[in-house]
């Protein structure tokens, strides 16, 4: 059974897993379905998608006309004007054929250029207030990826009162002096303005390389059972986040059993001998 937790400030009791849908991207209709019957029978109640995740909203779309009510749904926009972020959020309306989303992202928001125009005037904060208050969004967030997304989630949370962070999260990465006490300070920050934190990245290899990708991600994900408990289990065991599952239907099977039987987090030490056996990496510069 996956434990729930209150997202933030929302009151929304979300799963602490939450369906990753960029697993979805090239999905047929017909995996969709088979896919988002087995996070309903998983029980979970929360969907992060996003404009830039292929066909994901499309494929989405069928599932939310009919089951609409079951899932905090969140969508993102890369857009950093007000217009172009206005309009992709009318397309995802229309894709994922509902009236409202429940969490509007910016998405990967860590160049500081990018930063100032989603900011500044005539920038894509406009249509995200905007679009709060028409209703057609509930809570407003930013996503970041690479090292320096906790840094950048605390400027934009001292820009302006965010409901969500999302921002890659595992053990490897919280080994680096650097990014882990920029991650705590912006971990506490949020719980004391209880702003939800969602974590990425659980169970991150290392790059592809010069291999071609097996993989529906764009970095090698660890494959083993094993190996997934352990990375799983770790982030879980942190209960101030919530955990985006995989980008790839073949393992999601996987992190949705490995979520369901989570008890404790592992030492230091059996993470250490995981990033020894594997040799996990850092997946970002």
């Amino acid at each position: 059974m996956i434990s729930t937790k209150i997202f933030g400030r929302t009151g929304h009791a979300s799963t602490r897993i939450l369906f990753g849908a960029c697993a979805l991207n090239n999905a047929t209709q017909e995996q969709a379905d088979a896919t988002m019957t087995r996070v309903l029978e998983a029980g979970i109640n929360h969907i992060d998608t996003a404009v830039g995740y292929g066909l994901s909203e499309e494929r989405l779309g069928p599932w939310m006309e009919t089951h609409r009510d079951r899932f905090f749904l969140a969508t993102k926009t890369d857009k950093r004007t007000r217009d172009g972020a206005w309009a992709e959020l009318e397309g995802s309306l229309r894709r994922l054929r509902t009236d409202h989303v429940d969490l509007w992202q910016m998405h990967v928001l860590v160049d500081e250029a990018d930063w100032q125009t989603s900011m500044g005037p005539g920038g894509a904060l406009e249509a995200f207030v905007e679009a709060r208050d028409q209703g057609l969004v509930r809570f407003l967030a930013v996503t970041g990826h690479g090292l320096q997304a906790p840094r950048m989630h605390l400027q934009s949370l001292e820009r302006f009162d965010f409901d969500s962070v999302l921002l890659p999260y595992n053990y490897s990465l919280m080994c680096n002096p650097q990014y882990s006490a920029e991650f705590n300070m912006l971990l506490d920050l949020c719980r004391e303005r209880a702003v939800a934190v969602q974590t990425i990245k659980s169970i991150a290899w290392k790059r592809w390389g010069d291999a071609p990708p097996t993989r529906n991600p764009w970095y090698k994900p660890l494959e083993s059972q094993n190996a997934i408990d352990a990375a799983v289990h770790w982030v879980l065991g942190n209960p101030h986040v919530f955990l985006n599952s995989v980008a790839d239907m073949d393992l999601l099977p996987m992190v949705l059993d490995a979520a369901a039987r989570f008890e404790a987090r592992p030492s230091d030490m059996e993470m250490t001998a995981l990033v020894q056996e594997y040799g996990i990496e850092l997946i970002f510069d």
